[in-house]
């Protein structure tokens, strides 16, 4: 039985959305706990994060000294989040994308098994207020890191996910060098190739109303390298 799940976001200039998020997760079940690692957003996400934490014990908040990029605020995050005792750490956007009201067939589904992850793609595309272009490079980029690894998960790039203590600590989270948005991919893979009992549940993804996406051309990049670094690094055993 889950007892102390943790859900992990990680903010930069989030403040607008995560005013409606934090209380939203909450709500949902009372087990839940939530660790809001902030890069010391001008915008004052993490000064608002961190009030919420003095009124609830259920709020945790790190204040990172500069925007150091989603890979460090997660192993930052899933870090402490395992240090406060999480048996169970779920992954989420702060944008508002990931719907709060799938965290308890998550933690239902986790019971079962070891990886939980939400799928953009499961059952056909379920993505709202994408542009083409964007749509055609998620899905293009999905089937590119499923063809060059060889792990067979629908939503490869997506990043809301659920994961036992366990394999997180099997799986070697904080030697994940990844920057971006290619941490998503690189994590994914470290947990399916340590052997992760995965369960993958479908979701509509709608696209941000306020604020603005930290997707940019150096992401693009580096998700582009690191599929081939993985299946290298795992060929010579030195992932």
């Amino acid at each position: 039985m889950v007892s102390r799940p943790f859900v992990v976001i990680p903010t930069y200039n989030e403040i607008d959305n995560i005013k409606l998020l934090i209380p939203s997760i909450l709500e949902q079940d009372e087990r839940l706990s939530v660790l809001v690692v902030d890069d010391s957003s001008p915008d004052g996400t993490g000064d608002f994060a961190q009030q919420l934490a003095v009124e609830d014990s259920r709020v945790f908040v790190i204040i990172q000294p500069d925007k150091g990029g989603l890979g460090r605020a997660y192993r930052t995050g899933i870090t402490e989040a395992l240090e406060l005792g999480a048996d169970v750490v779920i992954q989420m956007d702060a944008d508002l994308s990931h719907p709060p009201e799938l965290l308890p067939q998550m933690l239902r589904e986790i019971e079962f098994s070891d990886l939980v992850i939400a799928s953009r793609y499961l059952n056909g595309v379920a993505v709202v207020n994408w542009s083409i272009q964007r749509l055609l490079l998620s899905c293009l980029g999905n089937i590119y890191a499923r063809w060059v690894t060889g792990v067979g998960i629908t939503d490869f790039t997506g990043g809301y996910r659920c994961t036992r203590r366990r394999l997180l600590e099997m799986c070697g989270f904080e030697k994940t060098k990844s920057i971006g948005y290619a941490f998503q991919i690189e994590l994914n893979y470290r947990l399916i190739k340590c052997g992760a009992n995965m369960k993958e549940i479908g979701f509509v993804f709608i696209e941000r109303s306020s604020g603005v996406s930290k997707l940019g051309s150096g992401t693009v990049r580096e998700a582009l390298w690191v599929p081939w670094w993985l299946r290298i690094a795992s060929a010579l055993k030195i992932l």
